[in-house]
């Protein structure tokens, strides 16, 4: 729409705007009046109009099998959108018009706003299927022509009040029609199914529906009378009520088809298991993240006992083994703390890796500083994990290998996403400026130790790629390629 309406016409962005506000509350006046709608606005020159949006209701049998959006008609071929436009006022002349052996009757709606005429909505009803209309059908039709007046009129929609059609209410879900007291004269079988969930024993029709629906809620006090005077529709509102075995969300829409309230609809959905499921959700989530705190707390034990061990050994192999060990346990449980405070399995592994990266230069024999370029970006923790230990046992290794006592130097952490967010690469480089690899050196024969966990982690249970071979000018760079997937 954004494009169609800045190429062709003279609206402005606040114009725009309310185009789009409009387009996101039709799906209502769509589905009370069973009828297709047509929002076409007037070209720069006047000369033409564009069709700039459509909607098909969910209530009826459409009048238009095909899109409708970007068509062109020059003034003075359909007379009805002339007229709403020109006098500013709802067009319901004419005979009903023929579409492949269906009759169509066409109305015009003229879209207001301050005082300006910006469009006009062709309603447009598949007459084939008309029968004597129920009460249901009766109140449907008759709100679709409040709101319609409401549109010419430039009162609706409501400014600021940018409604999510996803989440909210739709017109079959359950539909209330109240008098300007908030006397409920119409609830569809819908809307009376959804009370009753909530323990109302009784017929809503002539009933206070903010009085009622206050007793159905748990007593909070004050809140009872903010809750009677919402839900008697006085001003537009989305709001929830739990009570009996049932939850409903509401929404209230003032009808002020001639300036005065004259009463309000309120549409109503039972989301009763849409919210038992999200707590079931909220429970799961919760659980994860305690268990993930509980491994950390559990990690960290494990790595202060180790560490108490260390200082009681002799041997100087034996602790500078038992120290590896708490940096490895270290490294885990940095993954587990931030998964703790996450509501799903996927973590920013940046801020791991500065950690990690901070955790291992405090073992630096020399005056070696770490840095980190690029981003890993969200990673799963599947992967997260194994990383975390994989880039300990490389910086630990350069750190150690690179650089001897008194030493100044560099280790840069470089990370480069790339890919799909459903079939990436995460290419890793890690490269210090130390003494280099040894002449004859093969990382993938080695026996020490920390390469064979870097190997066996980033080959056999991430399904990458590794490799160490001689920086470019000094030093030594561990290359690494892991398949990821998710955000980058």
């Amino acid at each position: 729409m954004n494009d169609l309406v800045r190429q062709h016409t003279a609206l402005g962005d606040s114009d725009l705007e309310w185009l789009h506000l409009l387009v996101s509350e039709w799906q209502l006046l769509s589905d009370l009046s069973f009828a297709d709608l047509v929002l076409w606005v007037p070209t720069r020159d006047g000369t033409r109009y564009v069709s700039v949006a459509q909607m098909r209701p969910n209530t009826g049998p459409t009048s238009y099998q095909d899109d409708m959006v970007g068509h062109l008609v020059p003034r003075g071929r359909r007379p009805l959108l002339d007229a709403a436009l020109d006098e500013g006022r709802i067009v319901r002349e004419g005979d009903p018009e023929w579409r492949e052996e269906v009759p169509v009757r066409v109305e015009s709606i003229p879209v207001r706003r301050e005082g300006r005429v910006l469009g006009v909505i062709a309603r447009n009803t598949n007459l084939l299927t008309v029968r004597t209309p129920s009460r249901l059908e009766l109140t449907y039709l008759q709100s679709a022509s409040d709101l319609a007046q409401m549109i010419a009129a430039g009162s609706f929609p409501f400014p600021g009040q940018q409604v999510d059609m996803d989440a909210s209410p739709r017109v079959g879900d359950g539909l209330l029609r109240l008098d300007a007291d908030g006397i409920v004269q119409y609830a569809s079988p819908n809307a009376l199914s959804a009370y009753h969930r909530l323990g109302l024993a009784a017929d809503l029709v002539g009933h206070h529906l903010g009085t009622a629906t206050a007793e159905l809620a748990p007593s909070r006090g004050p809140v009872d009378e903010a809750l009677a005077k919402v839900a008697s529709g006085w001003a537009p509102r989305e709001f929830e009520i739990e009570g009996g075995d049932g939850v409903i969300q509401l929404r209230a829409i003032p009808l002020k088809p001639k300036g005065p309230r004259i009463g309000s609809l309120v549409l109503l959905r039972d989301v009763t298991e849409l919210r038992r499921r999200e707590r079931e959700l909220i429970t799961k989530d919760a659980t994860i993240r305690e268990i993930h705190h509980r491994v950390k707390n559990n990690l960290q034990t494990v790595a202060a006992l180790l560490r108490l061990q260390a200082r009681r050994i002799d041997s100087v192999t034996g602790r500078e083994a038992l120290e590896e060990a708490v940096r490895r346990v270290g490294s885990i449980a940095i993954v587990h703390e931030t998964l703790s405070q996450n509501l799903d399995e996927r973590v920013e592994f940046d801020e791991i890796a500065d950690r990690v990266l901070a955790m291992v230069a405090e073992i630096s024999p020399g005056k070696v500083t770490g840095r980190r370029t690029g981003r890993f970006g969200i990673l799963d923790a599947e992967v997260a994990t194994p990383l975390s230990m994989v880039l300990t046992e490389v910086l630990q290794n350069a750190l150690e290998h690179g650089f001897q006592e008194g030493d100044t130097g560099t280790v840069e952490v470089s990370a480069v996403r790339g890919g799909t967010s459903k079939d990436g690469r995460l290419l890793i480089t890690v490269q210090d400026d130390g003494v280099g690899l040894p002449e004859g050196f093969d990382p993938h024969r080695s026996g020490n130790l920390g390469l064979q966990i870097v190997r066996t982690l980033v080959e056999g249970e991430m399904g990458g790629t590794f490799d160490m071979v001689r920086a470019p000018e000094r030093g030594t760079q561990v290359v690494l390629d892991i398949p990821v997937r998710g955000d980058k």
